[in-house]
């Protein structure tokens, strides 16, 4: 209740001053997002960047995809970025949003302690080291939020065939808080997590787990916009939430932003772009 309070607040918080920025004339669109682009900086760099060039002020709020698009069903927030497409689909369904763009993408990744006391290291299908972690009983963490994280966990159990219960299987109780938290808790359990790549590229140096299965395709992590249905609440910024979306997308700019993002910290990208914009021109 003390982390829905908290969230709440924060909420309030935002909005007032996107309020304020509203009566001074200035132009904003207000983004609700999963955690992770967030704390990979990739959000700022995007935001920083559009109100620069377009003189557009973008600002954000953080939560898992569930809550994010909760969020949005107020009709207080412009612009949803997520990576849940079961809940994103059902967001649309309700009227809530108008349609799912695609942004970028990274990809999910299990990590344990280095010792590897399930011995999956190396292992090419991620359900099939899940089920060898159960199997062992070695204890693995989840958020347990309804976050894109949780989401692309508990779909990697069903595609597994397995229902995850036990003394080895431990929700976290402050899995909402985000996926750092989370995978720091998993470092000091010394324990198996599901999590993204960006996150743990961020944080690496912080903690001793090691990136044991990577590579399957079931893995891939599509993160999408969703602008909110102006039709169902004409108050919403579509006209500059669609130009931020335009720039977003765009080759040239929010997409090429992507491409590089992380290169020159981590010797790595934490996203690629995905954007149809992009992907024809990769087709030229």
């Amino acid at each position: 209740m003390k982390v829905f309070a908290g969230k709440c607040l924060v909420l309030l918080i935002v909005l007032c001053s996107s309020l304020a920025w509203a009566a001074d004339g200035d132009k904003f669109v207000f983004l609700s997002s999963t955690i992770g682009p967030i704390d990979s900086g990739i959000v700022g760099a995007l935001e920083d960047q559009f109100e620069k060039e377009t003189g557009i002020r973008v600002r954000h709020v953080g939560a898992g995809t569930g809550a994010a698009l909760k969020m949005a069903e107020n009709g207080q927030i412009d612009l949803v970025l997520a990576h849940a497409k079961s809940l994103e689909e059902k967001f649309i369904a309700d009227g809530f949003g108008t349609e799912r763009i695609p942004l970028m993408y990274n990809d999910f990744v299990i990590v344990g302690p280095a010792a590897d006391p399930a011995a999956i290291k190396g292992e090419k299908s991620a359900t099939v080291a899940l089920k060898i972690i159960m199997d062992k009983g070695a204890k693995f963490i989840s958020r347990g939020d309804k976050s894109g994280t949780h989401v692309a966990e508990m779909e990697l159990w069903q595609k597994a065939g397995v229902r995850p219960k036990g003394a080895w299987y431990v929700i976290y109780e402050k899995g909402s808080e985000g996926n750092v938290p989370t995978l720091k808790y998993t470092d000091g359990q010394a324990a198996y997590t599901v999590i993204d790549r960006a996150t743990y590229l961020s944080i690496k140096n912080q903690i001793k787990l090691v990136i044991l299965v990577e590579g399957d395709a079931a893995l891939l992590n599509y993160i999408s916009l969703i602008p909110v249905n102006p039709a169902k609440f004409p108050m919403v910024n579509n006209r500059d939430t669609m130009t931020f979306v335009k720039w977003l997308t765009a080759p040239e700019k929010g997409q090429l932003i992507i491409r590089d993002f992380g290169r020159d910290k981590y010797g790595a990208a934490l996203f690629f772009p995905n954007s149809l914009e992009w992907q024809k021109t990769k087709k030229k």
